[in-house]
């Protein structure tokens, strides 16, 4: 059988490499940590996985934490009024609304997902190697392997796959990033019965991000703030004592989301590794990766399309990569994985990715007038919620109706109609 060689540890690395495996590939999977190093470590992201994604891990049988992780069924959307800046101006929240998902969707901290499943790979007979690659390595393992996919999407790897201009509007990073994984959050009171993502907007400054998940120690909550770069959220560079990270987040949502912040005044870290800052420019990027010895190595998910998390798209879109790969793969039989079949694998790809990139990237600038006015019409048509909490599974959708004023009009006109 086929031999094929992943680099990169993640979501998608492994899902392919599990996903290969069953389908009988002999494959290797080369990580610069140990499955306990792992586990043990700072957490590595947020991440809250919809229907789609979630149900690629129930065909390939990998949903091992679904019983256990909190099912989320609703996604929320709350909007800072004028009154936080100037007490007395207006109400503390202008907006605010929470759309039902059609499928659940779950959370499960990559530590407790990503150390599981090296152990299965591991264990139904798949290679591991704990080493960090470089270009130099898969100049050589490229002579020896059927196939060599670069899911490590960070460090010198990357260098090898070129911007792509047109499809990358951003060069700086948009959001600078902060998370802390929590124990002890209280429940929003608009809906105890059910748990939901909330995205707290605070127009100008930046937005806060709570979701449930499930980590090493069981239960807990991220709370994750996106700040505009240089402005008020901006404050967590050089931080490096969690507890510090985790005062700095409460003060900031007491400040600018106190409804928030009500419900999180006994919260208390998950672990000492339970905090993460940072930033990158959203990119995307050529997918064929040259080494110096003429081999072709081919880029996946956000080694070639790194989005901002501020849609939340990142283990989705992994997990899609993924997906598709596989199938693109399966599919080669024993043609050679040569330049033009990996062009066309990749394109597969993309055509779920484009609707992403397009979407957060316009998440990213000032919201148009339409566009507010779509996100305040949701909190008195429930079915605008829903669809726009459901675009989050499947954001191909937003161009029927988020994108263009015309469209976004007849849209909430039929809605108000009926």
């Amino acid at each position: 059988m086929r031999k094929i060689l992943i680099v990169g540890a993640g979501q998608s690395g492994l899902q392919l490499a599990l996903g290969l495996q069953a389908q009988g590939y002999e494959v290797t999977l080369m990580s610069n940590r140990t499955a306990d190093e792992i586990r043990s470590g700072r957490v590595m992201s947020t991440q809250c996985m919809f229907h789609t994604a979630l149900q690629h891990e129930r065909d390939l049988k990998i949903n091992f934490w679904e019983s256990q992780a909190p099912r989320i069924e609703g996604l929320g959307v709350s909007v800072a009024g004028p009154g936080l800046q100037d007490p007395g101006a207006g109400p503390e929240r202008a907006v605010d609304w929470v759309g039902r998902l059609d499928g659940f969707a779950q959370s499960v901290d990559q530590r407790v997902k990503m150390s599981g499943w090296m152990e299965i790979l591991a264990q139904r007979g798949g290679q591991v190697v704990i080493h960090g690659a470089a270009v130099s390595d898969l100049d050589y393992f490229s002579r020896t392997y059927d196939l060599v996919l670069v899911s490590a999407g960070k460090g010198e790897l990357v260098s090898m796959f070129e911007r792509d201009a047109s499809r990358s509007p951003y060069t700086e990073p948009q959001r600078a990033l902060a998370v802390s994984y929590v124990h002890g959050l209280g429940p929003r009171p608009e809906h105890p019965e059910f748990e939901a993502v909330r995205c707290n907007i605070v127009p100008g400054v930046g937005e806060l991000f709570v979701m449930p998940t499930l980590t090493t120690s069981g239960r807990a909550d991220i709370l994750f703030w996106e700040g505009v770069p240089g402005g008020p959220l901006d404050v967590f560079q050089g931080v490096k004592d969690p507890a510090e990270h985790l005062s700095l987040t409460l003060e900031l949502m007491e400040k600018y989301t106190p409804w928030e912040y009500a419900r999180a005044t006994r919260v208390e870290l998950t672990d000492a590794g339970g905090t993460l800052a940072g930033r990158y420019a959203p990119t995307v990027r050529n997918p064929i990766g040259r080494l110096p010895g003429g081999g072709l190595v081919l880029g996946v998910a956000d080694v070639v399309v790194a989005n901002d998390p501020i849609t939340g798209q990142g283990s989705n879109s992994a997990s899609k990569c993924a997906a598709a790969y596989l199938a693109s793969i399966v599919e080669q039989g024993e043609k050679p994985f040569d330049e033009t079949w990996m062009q066309a694998t990749f394109d597969r790809y993309w055509e779920t990715a484009r609707h992403v990139t397009k979407w957060t990237n316009a998440m990213l600038g000032v919201p148009p007038e339409h566009v507010l006015g779509l996100i305040g019409a949701a909190g008195q048509l429930p079915p605008v919620a829903d669809r726009f909490a459901n675009g989050f599974n499947d954001p191909g959708d937003f161009e029927n109706y988020f994108y263009e004023p015309h469209k976004t009009e007849a849209y909430l006109a039929s809605i108000a109609g009926a």
